[in-house]
């Protein structure tokens, strides 16, 4: 398991950082010494279990960037007075030191930060401050005001259906040829709704025959009627799906959603299922030893989870963990004791490599000179996978790549079978708000004989803003994003054109164009993916039912890739692929891509061509024309 040093991790109420406000504002250069200072990450398993043990060596050919690169180091986290991880709040990322790798830059994405609104204990206390008896009693006060407030209808901010997930997929190369996803959801945190088992019966208000009774009744089924009572929405829960050896299907969930924590402004989030029985959880405070209530903790160091978590997860910005206690997800619903009995644990230490945008090539990070890989940090930017109007609820669903292209090292235990694995191709996502009607959605970041090379591509059917009004209120989108060698490749339907041909199961076509004149390239790319695997039916949060079959899932699809750039032809009034240039891509070729489809089934191709409508179209378009007026601009002054 991974083992960091406590002791390089300087609390923020030590003398070094006694005024905590030198440290948020804009994480002042103190932030950054405590950032950089050195830490030590132990790879290590247990050998003396049973588990099978499969070491894993990556072929540098195919997946890794070079055999000089340096181990990755994950920074120290900002933490608090208890030496626990805290929300690293609205640092950017993209002025992080030279010394430092200049991937890590590509991890803020937009939309890092959670979309729900928890009800854990700990995030009714300010992060970073001491928990003083005042604060606790605001934070209860405040806490008890909002559950008042919702069970009797009258909070606006959990009074409708919400739901959020995390995706993310590991990938291990031949030999192994293994894949694995982690999939992570809360629904309804904090959502009360209207008792429906509780109505007004106007006969039985005349059938009393006491008199002081009946009117008694009357009142109290009047007052019911205007002021129904609310209870807890039955769809909430926490829910841990994992994906793993040959399309096998393990799940874990809790209805308590009180047990879920997530951090606002970057990706940080958990929940504890159950707390081993030692660990709850004797603290030596002043050489006296005191029960910690162990309710309000969220974030702990990777060391302290290990050694107090029984069975939950733990993401933050460099690491994943978590122990699986469930069951098959083939058998039965998401529930305890509903199924054959199954187990996992993972952990691992994340490298991202790229967001949603350029980024320093894969090549050049980590064994490259400062210079090199500090040069063009600027043009690092990350953007919203669904342009900028996904700050605002006007589309749904939310879809955000958080980190399309990165590196993993750890170990998975999968009922029993150990696989070690250093550098491995990772991915990650997320999505908010609900999802489509109906969609496809492919992935892979693993090419033979590309190693800097990873693409992302879905589609599907989505409600537009003012859904209760008359006619067609949907919109079918799609888009393809590729990142190879430092730069981002983006095919959206706001700056070109995008088709899709996807068969029920098994046969994955695309293909789309980028032709915006703002940009500084335009490309095309074409995509095929097949697959003979039968895959697994996986649940999504529906919109009535919770979490139900909603997708077909498998990590053994077979896909050829190629890109090109395009150029301007007069006579034809279009771009075309270059003339005299070789693809950029040119048939690059996977047997580990991720292919899916969900939403309601459907029996005939789906044949799409993807439009945008307006007003939306221009508004979405609307920062890429302004990002080509400033590059020409600065063009002609130089």
């Amino acid at each position: 398991s991974l083992i960091t040093n406590p002791q390089s991790w300087i609390p923020l109420s030590s003398p070094q950082h006694s005024d905590v406000s030198t440290i948020f504002p804009r994480w002042s250069t103190k932030f950054w010494s405590l950032l950089n200072s050195e830490r030590k990450s132990i790879l290590d398993s247990d050998d003396s279990g049973t588990a099978a043990k499969i070491p894993i060596e990556i072929n540098n050919s195919s997946t890794t960037s070079s055999p000089t690169q340096t181990p990755f180091k994950p920074p120290a986290y900002p933490v608090d007075v208890n030496g626990r991880p805290i929300d690293l709040r609205d640092v950017n990322l993209l002025s992080f030191p030279v010394e430092n790798d200049a991937s890590i830059a590509n991890l803020q994405t937009p939309h890092s930060g959670r979309k729900f609104r928890p009800t854990h204990p700990s995030c009714h206390v300010p992060s970073g401050k001491p928990s003083r008896f005042r604060s606790r009693l605001r934070a209860h006060w405040r806490q008890k005001r909002d559950e008042k407030k919702m069970r009797n209808g009258r909070s606006r901010k959990n009074n409708r259906r919400f739901t959020e997930g995390w995706y993310y997929r590991l990938t291990l190369p031949p030999p192994v040829n293994e894949s694995f996803v982690f999939i992570f959801s809360i629904e309804d945190a904090g959502r009360w709704v209207r008792e429906d088992s509780i109505q007004c019966d106007k006969s039985a208000i005349s059938a009393e025959s006491d008199g002081y009774v009946k009117a008694t009744n009357r009142i109290q089924k009047l007052v019911r009627l205007l002021r129904p009572k609310y209870v807890k929405s039955p769809l909430t829960l926490a829910c841990m799906q994992l994906l793993g050896s040959q399309d096998t299907y393990l799940v874990q969930s809790d209805e308590d959603d009180t047990k879920f924590w997530g951090w606002k402004f970057s990706q940080g989030y958990g929940c504890t299922f159950e707390w081993k029985n030692d660990s709850k959880a004797n603290i030596v405070d002043g050489g006296h030893i005191a029960k910690e209530d162990f309710k309000m903790i969220a974030a702990m160091t990777p060391e302290e989870w290990s050694e107090r978590v029984q069975s939950g997860f733990q993401i933050l910005p460099f690491h994943l963990q978590g122990r699986l206690n469930g069951h098959d997800g083939t058998l039965g619903g998401v529930k305890a004791d509903q199924g054959i009995s199954g187990t996992a644990e993972f952990d691992l230490v994340i490298k991202p490599v790229a967001g949603w945008g350029n980024y320093p090539p894969l090549y050049s990070t980590g064994g490259a000179p400062l210079e090199q890989r500090s040069k063009g940090r600027k043009d690092y930017r990350q953007y919203s996978t669904a342009g900028w109007l996904a700050y605002f609820p006007v589309f749904e669903p939310h879809w955000q790549i958080t980190m399309a292209h990165a590196r993993a090292s750890g170990f998975v235990n999968w009922n029993g079978t150990l696989y070690e694995f250093d550098d491995a191709p990772f991915y990650g996502e997320k999505n908010w708000g609900a999802f489509p009607t109906k969609w496809f959605w492919t992935q892979c970041n693993s090419f033979e004989n590309y190693p800097d090379l990873a693409f992302t591509s879905g589609g599907g059917i989505r409600e537009l803003p003012f859904s209760f009004l008359p006619g067609k209120r949907t919109e079918t989108l799609g888009l393809i994003g590729i990142h190879y060698n430092g730069t981002f490749y983006e095919i959206v339907p706001w700056t070109g054109e995008m088709e899709w041909k996807v068969t029920p199961w098994g046969r994955w076509e695309l293909s789309g164009r980028c032709t915006d004149k703002n940009g500084k390239n335009q490309f095309e790319a074409e995509i095929i993916a097949v697959t003979d695997e039968p895959g697994v039916l996986l649940r999504a949060p529906t919109k009535d039912k919770g979490m139900q079959y909603a997708c077909r899932d498998s990590g053994f699809g077979s896909v050829t890739m190629s890109l090109w750039l395009l150029e301007w032809d007069n006579e034809l009034g279009d771009f075309v692929r270059a003339r005299g240039q070789v693809p950029l891509v040119d048939q690059a070729r996977s047997s580990q891509c991720t292919v899916e489809v969900g939403g309601i089934p459907w029996n005939e191709t789906w044949n799409v061509s993807s439009k945008m409508k307006q007003p939306m179209k221009g508004m979405v378009r609307l920062p890429y024309v302004v990002r080509g007026l400033v590059e020409k601009t600065r063009r002609s002054k130089k």
